[in-house]
Order: C-alpha cells, then sequence, then structure tokens
C-alpha cells in the first residue's frame, strides 16, 4: 500500500486524478470509423515463412471480421464467452481478434509453442467455449471436443476435429450491426508466462485497447503514413498494445511476419516498406550476431522501440549499421501501455527505461509503500484506473488482484533507480531476482551489467544459488561472442575491479545459449533447474 505521506503528497500536487480520454468507445467502434475513413487503404499485410504475401484493405477486413462475427454467433457463442486463439501470427490471428471483440466475447490467445498439458491448463482455466486454431496443433484439444462450442482450423481444409477458418468465412453472411458494447466489457485475457507457478489471466477491457491505441501512437507519433511491423508472437501483448492498436488508432497500415528472423527482419522491413519496429534486447543481439550485409541499412524504418538491458556497445553498432533509431522502453501486460520510454525529441538514454509517458505517474517506493529518495532502488509502481489505463485484474484470482492493485497504483514487482539528475529511470532487476548473499542484497542486473562488459562477452545471466553459510551463492552463465576463449578466471577478475567483494560470483558457467520464452526473456528459473538437478551446463 502506498504510505499515506506519499499519497497525501500527491493529491497535493493534484496528480491523482486523469482526464479520460477512451470514452465509451470500443474496439468494433473503432475498426468501422476507420474503415469509413479508409475504405480502399491497405489495413494489414502479411508474410509468411516463404516470403509469400496476401493483404486486406480496411472494407476487406471488416466485411470479414462480419462474418466471422456473424458465424460465432451461429456456433452460439455470446457475450462474455472466452474464444482461445491458438494461432501463428498473422491475418486469421488479426480476423479473429477483431471478430470475437466484436460481438462482447472475450479473446485468449495463447502461444503456439505451449505443450498439450499447458494447454490443457489455460484452456479449462480460461473457460474456453471455442478453439481457433491450425491443423498441426489440433492433438492439443481433441480431448476436449465435446465441452466445446467448435474447433476453427486456419490455413486447413475440413478435419475430423474442426472445420475449415475460411471456409466459414467465406459461406457465411455478414453481421450487419454489431451488439452494443460498453467500453468497460472485457475484451481479453493475456496469460503471463509462470515462472514458480501458474500463468495469471490479465484481464483487459475494451478500453484498455482504446486508451493504448491513443497513448502510443501520441508517444511514438505515428501518422496514417506509418505501417508497423509486427515479429514478435501476436499473443504476447508487445504487437496487440504498441504496434497494432496505435496504427489502427490514426488509420496506419500494420505489416506482419509469421515469425521473426534475424537474418531477415530488415529485408522483410524493406519488402514490407515498414516504417516503425518492436523488438526486445534478445532479438536486437541475435540480429548482431548475424553476418553484417550493407543491404540491411537499405530500408524504410525509421523507429524501432525496444525493451531489456542491452549495453553500450550494442546500441552503437545496431544503430550505426543499420541506420535506424531506437528506444529503449518499459512495460508489462499488466500496465497496458509504457509507463516509462526514451523521448523520440530531445535528450534520450537508451541505457535506461526513460521518463514517464504521457498519461502514466511513475513511483519508486520502499518495502513499506513509501517512495524513496531519487538515486535509490526501489520498486516500480504505476497509478491508473484499474480497466482502463491499467489491467482491471487478474482473471479468477482475486488475491493477486489485491497484492498487485492497491490503492490505485499497480506493484510491478520490478527495482529501478531514478536519476537525481536527469529524472530518467534504470532498471535494477525483478524483485524476484535479487540475491541475499551474507545479509547484503545483490542486484543480479548489476553484476551482469558488469560482465557484458568484459571484451569477448555476448550476453550473461546471472542467478543466487542456495548456499549453507552465505544465504545464496552466485553463479554467472555466460555467452562468449564468436572467436572468443574466455576464461572463468577472467571474468572473475573483472568484477573484483568493479564490484565490492559480496557481489563477485562465486562461479563462471559458459554456455551456447540461454533457455528463452517465446519473446526473449532469459527464464532463470531453468537455469536454476538444471543447475541443482544435473550441474551447470557445458559448453559444446
Amino acid at each position: 500500500m502506498v504510505g499515506e505521506t506519499t499519497k497525501a503528497k500527491a493529491d497535493e500536487k493534484g496528480e491523482m486524478g486523469m482526464t479520460d480520454i477512451i470514452g465509451n468507445r470500443t474496439i468494433p467502434q473503432l475498426l468501422m470509423e476507420m474503415a469509413t475513413l479508409y475504405p480502399k487503404k491497405t489495413f494489414v499485410v502479411f508474410e509468411d515463412q516463404q516470403e509469400q504475401t496476401s493483404s486486406l484493405t480496411y472494407e476487406e477486413f471488416l466485411d470479414k471480421v462480419r462474418r466471422l462475427a456473424r458465424a460465432l454467433q451461429q456456433y452460439g457463442i455470446q457475450k462474455g464467452d472466452k474464444v482461445l486463439l491458438h494461432l501463428p501470427n498473422g491475418i486469421d490471428f488479426m480476423i479473429s481478434w477483431f471478430s470475437v471483440t466484436s460481438i462482447g466475447a472475450v479473446m485468449v490467445p495463447t502461444n503456439v509453442l505451449s505443450t498439450a498439458e499447458e494447454m490443457a491448463y489455460l484452456l479449462e482455466h480460461s473457460e474456453t467455449k471455442l478453439v481457433i486454431t491450425e491443423k498441426e496443433y489440433v492433438h492439443k484439444f481433441t480431448r476436449f471436443r465435446d465441452q466445446l462450442n467448435g474447433l476453427f482450423l486456419a490455413r486447413s481444409e475440413e478435419h475430423d476435429y474442426g472445420v475449415s477458418l475460411q471456409n466459414i468465412i467465406h459461406d457465411t453472411e455478414p453481421l450487419t450491426a454489431f451488439p452494443r458494447l460498453s467500453s468497460d466489457d472485457i475484451a481479453s485475457i493475456l496469460y503471463t508466462s509462470g515462472t514458480t507457478s501458474k500463468p495469471k489471466g490479465v484481464l483487459l477491457t475494451h478500453a484498455n485497447y482504446i486508451y493504448v491505441g491513443e497513448i502510443m501512437s501520441k508517444t511514438l507519433r505515428m501518422s496514417p503514413d506509418d505501417r508497423v511491423f509486427i515479429v514478435l508472437p501476436m499473443f504476447h501483448g508487445n504487437g496487440q498494445y504498441y504496434l497494432a492498436m496505435p496504427a489502427l488508432t490514426v488509420g496506419a497500415s500494420i505489416a506482419i511476419a509469421e515469425r521473426f528472423s534475424a537474418s531477415r527482419y530488415f529485408q522483410q522491413a524493406k519488402r514490407l516498406r515498414a516504417t516503425v519496429g518492436s523488438l526486445f534486447a534478445a532479438p536486437l543481439k541475435m540480429i548482431l550476431k548475424k553476418p553484417y550485409r550493407s543491404a540491411d541499412a537499405k530500408h524504410s524504418l525509421r523507429l524501432i522501440i525496444f525493451a531489456q538491458s542491452i549495453t553500450r556497445e550494442q546500441l552503437r553498432e545496431f544503430e550505426q549499421r543499420y541506420r535506424v533509431s531506437l528506444r529503449q522502453l518499459y512495460g508489462m501486460t499488466e500496465t497496458v501501455g509504457t509507463p516509462l520510454i526514451n523521448p523520440l525529441d530531445g535528450y534520450y538514454n537508451n541505457i535506461s527505461m526513460g521518463r514517464p509517458t504521457i498519461g502514466y505517474r511513475v513511483m519508486l517506493v520502499d518495502e513499506n509503500g513509501h517512495e524513496v529518495k531519487d538515486g535509490e532502488a526501489g520498486q516500480i509502481i504505476v497509478n491508473g484506473i484499474p480497466g482502463r489505463t491499467i489491467m482491471k485484474g487478474y482473471f479468477h484470482n482475486e488475491e493477486a488482484t489485491s497484492s498487485t492493485i492497491k490503492d490505485g497504483w499497480l506493484y510491478t514487482g520490478d527495482v529501478a533507480r531514478k536519476d537525481p539528475n536527469d529524472g530518467f529511470f534504470y532498471f535494477v532487476d525483478r524483485q524476484k531476482d535479487m540475491i541475499r548473499r551474507a545479509g547484503e542484497n545483490v542486484a543480479a542486473g548489476e553484476v551482469e551489467e558488469v560482465i557484458n562488459q568484459c571484451e569477448g562477452v555476448f550476453e550473461s545471466a546471472v542467478i543466487g544459488v542456495p548456499d549453507e553459510i552465505r544465504d545464496e551463492a552466485i553463479h554467472a552463465f555466460v555467452i562468449a561472442k564468436d572467436g572468443y576463449d574466455l576464461s572463468e578466471q577472467e571474468i572473475i577478475d573483472v568484477c573484483k575491479q568493479k564490484l565490492a567483494k559480496f557481489k563477485v560470483p562465486e562461479a563462471i558457467h559458459f554456455v551456447d545459449e540461454f533457455p528463452r520464452t517465446s519473446v526473449g526473456k532469459i527464464q532463470k528459473h531453468e537455469l536454476k533447474k538444471f543447475l541443482y538437478e544435473k550441474g551447470a551446463p557445458k559448453r559444446k
């Protein structure tokens, strides 16, 4: 809970109120508005893995949405019912997303890499009524066939366990009028990846989507001339929040690649005439590891936003190689938009997460909820209105909701410092990644930053390992740059020079790659599990 002194301070400044820029607008209303303004303009263009492209104008897209919306109703899907999308990136995902939400149903997008067991949990927890997927993933849902209203198959003909999505859209007459909805109605449930527990379902309203479209389009200076480039998985909030909704808000276009390819990224962007992209640090690093081609610097991208840590050297090399501006930001599924971002105009520092974005208030607090002094580490909390500017809550999890949203503040679990001179925020670590060593708190991110500065180090990940004497021992996993033969002692010596003694790792483990989530985040729990159960992984 935010301390009373902090809350009173905010009240005195008049900062607790927020102008409502959303009104009662909904996702289908926004789509219809833009289809009226730009009927013949390309809305979405898609490139598959064979580099074959397809596209739809605004009016063509709306027509398909109307047809699938009626089909969903004919299959008994009503307002509030959950429709699970188990689809790769593509136009089918987009049509399904907008069709489901246009009739007041709730979209539940999921990761196609999830196992059958993982999908069983998500399907049952979300109370899914209908599944839209592809033929190769049908086996994950066959045992639930009797409890589902239907199973639609994209990019497939009829199948024993489902019907063709394309045939349904083609054979169904378009819905003439969408049901009357409220901006406060739930539009989707986005499941966050679980590490030590089951995934939590983030409840998002139509207002959340309208809000993020308005905020991000202004923050990224989007116009109808822009074409955003989505390569990260669309079940994740990144593509929905930062690119698709802002593009729709201003009548821009959306380019989608079926999946991210480090070697093809800039050539795809050029072919699809993209202007704004979004990546994480891991994909940026993957691109840097590929052989450089001068042709990759010839593209139409004006901006790539990104999240997560990357070194100054890597930032400089990326911008110089590919001649595109980068801007680091900070956001999470629960915050909806990006509470922090480096500004497009004026001074910016991409080592930082940026400054507070329009529409958000950000504070750093101690364990008692009191604001810390500038320069001190504290948990990032974000002020907002549940269901409008931040998530509504967690589906069927009141305990997690109440511990995350307190007095209008969303507690992120991330630790940062605010520079007292320029007001930029710097990531320290996830609270759960803070290591307790001999009574001292050590931020894994601080140790990683030092290791990443070592010559020959491409990337590192630091974890705490239970230790009978010191509470936890510090272990670092390191990926070396190509052509470098590093030793454990070299890295430890650098750490001894730049870190307090209690922050120096006990052990360095060289690996070829890290276990990652679908959006490139390092799965440190997997590193710990591997270390505990099998010993440190060896380099190939």
